[in-house]
């Protein structure tokens, strides 16, 4: 370690962006990318040549970007209120913020909330992995708990007995995702219950990444909790992973905070206008959700098939599966050899927290998979 650098960094490895390659390298677009939950639908030709008409003629490269998103912010905020079908003038631009991905502004409020020493962050896994990486880089104390094995409900009790008893820095955030990954479900009952209890002084940051597939929102609720932010993002359904736009719906004093400490032009002109031109498009990007749905569930009926498999119901965009208990052999070990089969074979998926979270591509990726994965479970046996 260079003699400047925190001595607890040296703990730290560096997030790969594809965790299923062998290499930092970009992964080669013959491979079947079924690992990061990306949409496999890239923009359509049409909106790809508004996006260069908008370059040439608009965006003025010398130039800063909009650093207020005040444009953007009000079309967010139209397509919050539409979305969850609320009235359209609850959600403002003064409840929106924006980030370059969600990960800036989860670790904006992180900045926050916790800095200092002044608090920890709850966690339940396996879920999103940088609330955790994130807060660990800025020093924060991350507490998790566990699931229910069965239907991954978050272990509320051993939650609870967390927030009451950790003190020194005390629990100033919750972080759940609505529907969760890798595990595909949506809260429950008794989990929104206890998200609900919980006192003011705790943050509860609710991310819906997967809402517009799963079409299940809290964001209704926010007027009744201040002390709830609600994440989304533009990588999934509206297909702009590679341009990096995330929000967050919150209270407008929330909202304000984080204007605090976001960097300042933290969005580059073109994600702003891609993110423009994908609002007004809307209903033509989102057309291909249906798409993704159907093949869904085809790939859940064709792989529950296996007798070797444990198919979870899935809300997202993607599937989760594991291996049915067997006593004669390693779960992991079995995993990581099919893992392995299926990039030899040419289809990346993640190999995450005792299963395989399979991102829906197209029907082409899927028959694909579902091949490879059978060949893989047959070399497995023999």
């Amino acid at each position: 370690m260079l003699p400047f650098i925190r001595s607890d960094l040296a703990q730290f490895t560096a997030y790969k962006p594809h965790p299923s390659s062998d290499t930092a390298d970009s992964v080669p677009i013959e491979l079947d990318r079924l690992d990061t939950n990306e949409s496999p639908y890239d923009l359509p030709p049409e909106l790809k040549e508004k996006l260069a008409w908008t370059y040439q003629q608009v965006i003025e490269t010398n130039r800063y970007p909009d650093g207020g998103h005040q444009t953007l912010k009000d079309a967010i905020a139209e397509y919050v209120n539409e979305s969850a079908t609320l009235s359209s003038s609850l959600f403002t631009a003064a409840n929106i913020s924006v980030g370059n991905g969600s990960d800036e502004l989860i670790r904006s409020l992180l900045i926050a909330t916790c800095l200092g020493g002044e608090g920890s962050i709850l966690v339940a896994n396996p879920t999103f992995s940088m609330y955790g990486i994130l807060a660990r880089t800025l020093g924060i104390p991350v507490v998790a708990v566990g699931r229910n094995e069965t239907n991954f409900e978050i272990d509320l009790k051993a939650a609870q007995s967390a927030i009451e008893e950790t003190q020194d820095p005390p629990i100033r955030v919750v972080f759940v995702v609505h529907p969760n990954s890798p595990t595909a479900n949506s809260l429950t009952a008794a989990e929104l219950a206890w998200l609900r209890s919980l006192p003011e002084h705790i943050l509860v940051v609710i991310d819906e990444a997967y809402f517009e597939f799963s079409q299940t929102t809290l964001v209704g609720e926010l007027a009744q909790y201040p002390n709830w932010v609600i994440l989304r993002t533009f990588s999934k359904a509206f297909r702009l992973a590679s341009l990096r736009i995330g929000y967050c719906v919150a209270h407008p004093e929330a909202i304000a905070i984080l204007e605090k400490v976001r960097l300042p032009y933290n969005l580059p002109s073109f994600s702003i206008a891609a993110a423009l031109i994908a609002l007004q498009n809307r209903i033509l990007l989102l057309e291909s959700i249906s798409q993704t749905l159907s093949e869904r569930a085809k790939l859940i009926e064709i792989l529950s098939q296996q007798p070797e498999l444990q198919i979870t119901a899935s809300v997202t965009n993607f599937i989760y599966l594991r291996l049915q208990p067997n006593g004669l052999n390693s779960q992991d070990t079995a995993l990581k050899a099919i893992h392995h089969e299926l990039r030899t074979r040419g289809t990346l998926v993640r190999h995450i927290s005792g299963g395989l979270r399979i991102t829906v591509g197209t029907i082409q990726e899927n028959t694909r998979t579902v091949n490879r994965l059978k060949a893989a479970l047959a070399n497995l046996e023999s």
